[in-house]
C-alpha cells in the first residue's frame, strides 16, 4: 500500500512542516500516511497569511459573492465524495454505512446551509428614538471578528470541521484550522477543494500536529488569533482556556458528555430499544452525544436488558468498506487501552458485565487494529466512577428507576451536560422531564435528529456558547452599533 503524504497548507500553497509524524489506520494498525508537523513558526506563518487575507480580496467580497464561493466548496466536496469517503473511512475505520450517509453529505451541507443563512439573516436593526428625546439614528452593522483558531476532532473529522469552517467564512472571517492528529486526511482534501474553487490564499490554512508544545498551542496563544473554536475533552477545552485568557479571545467550546438517556415504561419499546442501540454504539460510541448512562424505569427494566444485549451481540464488526459492517474499531491504540481500562474498573467497582467487556477475535488483517467489544455493565451505583466519567466507547450502563423524580436525579448527577434522550408516550411527562434535564440539547423519541438551524452545545462541563443557524454566525461576527446624531 502506498504511503500518502499530508503537507500543510499556508496562504494557498502545501508546504513542509517542522517534523513529520505517522497516520494509522485504527482497523488494521498499519501506517497510510506521513503528515507534516506544524510547530509555532509555521503557525505564525499562517496566522499571518490569515491576517493578510482579511484585508485583501476575501475582505472586499460581498455577502452574495461570499455565498457563492461556499457553495462552490459544497459541490467540489461532493465531486470528491468517493475520495472524501475513502480518506475518512481510512483515517478513522468507521463503517462505510455511517461515513456515507452522515460524514460526507454533512460536511458539504454545512456549507450551503450557512451560505444560504448569511444571505437570508434579518436586516440591520434601525432605531430612530433615544431614551432621552434628543434624537439619532441608531443602525447595527456586522464585522468578520477577524483571524479564527479552528481545532478539530477526531470521531467526526470532516463534519465537525466544516461545521465550524462553513459559518466563519460565511461571516467573512480568515481560518487557522487543526485538525485531529489521528485524523488528518479530509482536512488536507478540503484544502485542495479551497485551492481548487477560488478561495484566496490564506483564507483557509491547515496545520497538522499536536496539542501542548505543537500547533495546537500556538494556534491558542497567539496575539493575532481573535476566536477560538474547539470540539474534544473538557480536560483540553480547560488548557485551552487559561492560554486564551491573556488575549481574550473569543470562545466555543464542545467539550465532553456522560449523555443520560431515560426510558420510560409508557415508552414505544421497539422504538426505545433501536434508537438506544443508535445512541450508544453508533461510530463504536465515540459520539460526544452518545447514551452512556441508561435509566430504565423497573417495570421494563429487565426485558430491556435483554434484548438491547441480544441486539449488541450481533453487530458485525470488521472490513469498514463493507455494507454489512456495522461497527468499526475505536480511533487508537491509546484510546483503547483508555477504553479497556474503564472496562476493567467497572468490574472492580462491582459491575455486572451482561455482555462484552475485551477484545473481540477479528480475521487476520484487522488484529493490529483497536477493536473492542460492545459492552453493557448493570448493577453499578450512580456515584461510580464509570458512571461519572466519559469512556468515549461502545459501552453504557443500565440502571432501573421507580419513579419520574427519581429518574431526572439520576439523570441530572452529572458534571456533563450536553444531551439526554426521553423514550415515553406522554406528551406532558416528555415536557415535563424535558424541561428538567440539565443539559444543552433534548431528543424525546428519537436521538441525533439535528436541524442545522438549531442550537448546538451543552452546559456544566459540557460546553460554553451554543453554534447553528443564527447561533454560529453570531459567535464568528462582531456587531457594531453606529449612532448618528440628528436635529
Amino acid at each position: 500500500m502506498r504511503v500518502k503524504h499530508f503537507k500543510l497548507f499556508i496562504d494557498g500553497e502545501f508546504c513542509g512542516g517542522r517534523s513529520t509524524f505517522e497516520d494509522i489506520n485504527p482497523a488494521t494498525g498499519q501506517v497510510i500516511a506521513k503528515v507534516e508537523e506544524a510547530g509555532p513558526e509555521e503557525v505564525d506563518r499562517a496566522v499571518a497569511a490569515a491576517k493578510r487575507a482579511l484585508s485583501g480580496p476575501w475582505g472586499k467580497l460581498s455577502v452574495s459573492e461570499r455565498a457563492s464561493l461556499l457553495h462552490k466548496v459544497a459541490d467540489g466536496i461532493m465531486a470528491r465524495f468517493d475520495d472524501f469517503l475513502r480518506a475518512e473511512i481510512e483515517d478513522t475505520g468507521k463503517p462505510v454505512s455511517w461515513a456515507s450517509a452522515v460524514d460526507i453529505p454533512r460536511g458539504a451541507a454545512n456549507f450551503r446551509i450557512f451560505a444560504d443563512q448569511i444571505k437570508t439573516m434579518g436586516v440591520p436593526a434601525f432605531h430612530q428614538d433615544t431614551a432621552d428625546g434628543l434624537g439619532a439614528l441608531h443602525y447595527v452593522s456586522r464585522r468578520p471578528v477577524g483571524v479564527v483558531s479552528v481545532i478539530c476532532p477526531w470521531n467526526l473529522p470532516l463534519l465537525l470541521m466544516t461545521w465550524k469552517v462553513a459559518p466563519a467564512l460565511a461571516a467573512g472571517n480568515a481560518l487557522v484550522v487543526k485538525p485531529s492528529e489521528e485524523t488528518p486526511a479530509t482536512a488536507t482534501l478540503l484544502a485542495e477543494v479551497m485551492r481548487d474553487v477560488g478561495v484566496p490564499p490564506g483564507v483557509f490554512n491547515v496545520v497538522h500536529g499536536f496539542g501542548p508544545g505543537s500547533a495546537g498551542e500556538a494556534m491558542t496563544t497567539h496575539k493575532d488569533v481573535a476566536a477560538i473554536t474547539f470540539t474534544g475533552e473538557s480536560a483540553t477545552g480547560q488548557a485551552i482556556m487559561r492560554n486564551a485568557a491573556s488575549g481574550l479571545k473569543k470562545l466555543s467550546f464542545e467539550l465532553g458528555g456522560k449523555n443520560p438517556a431515560l426510558v420510560f415504561a409508557d415508552a414505544d419499546f421497539e422504538a426505545a430499544i433501536a434508537g438506544t442501540m443508535r445512541s450508544v454504539f453508533s461510530n463504536c460510541g465515540q459520539v460526544c452525544l452518545c447514551s452512556e448512562r441508561v435509566y430504565v424505569e423497573r417495570s421494563v427494566f429487565d426485558r430491556f436488558v435483554e434484548e438491547l444485549a441480544k441486539r449488541a451481540s450481533e453487530l458485525r464488526l470488521g472490513d469498514p468498506f463493507d455494507s454489512a459492517t456495522a461497527m468499526g474499531p475505536l480511533i487508537s491504540a491509546g484510546h483503547r487501552e483508555k477504553v479497556l481500562s474503564y472496562y476493567e474498573l467497572a468490574k472492580s467497582e462491582g459491575a455486572e458485565v451482561v455482555m462484552g467487556g475485551g477484545i473481540p477475535e477479528m480475521p487476520a488483517e484487522y488484529a493490529a487494529g483497536s477493536w473492542v467489544q460492545p459492552t453493557i455493565w448493570t448493577g453499578l451505583s450512580n456515584d461510580a466512577r464509570c458512571l461519572q466519567e466519559e469512556v468515549f466507547g461502545p459501552v453504557c450502563h443500565i440502571m432501573p428507576f421507580d419513579s419520574e423524580d427519581e429518574a431526572i436525579a439520576l439523570a441530572n448527577d452529572s458534571d456533563y451536560g450536553l444531551a439526554a434522550a426521553i423514550w415515553t408516550q406522554n406528551l406532558n411527562r416528555a415536557h415535563r422531564v424535558a424541561a428538567a434535564m440539565e443539559t444543552g440539547l433534548v431528543w424525546v423519541n428519537t436521538w441525533f435528529l439535528r436541524d442545522l438551524r438549531t442550537p448546538f452545545g451543552g452546559s456544566k462541563a459540557s460546553g460554553i456558547g451554543r453554534e447553528g443557524g443564527e447561533y454560529s454566525l453570531n459567535f464568528y461576527s462582531e456587531t457594531k452599533n453606529i449612532c448618528i446624531k440628528h436635529n
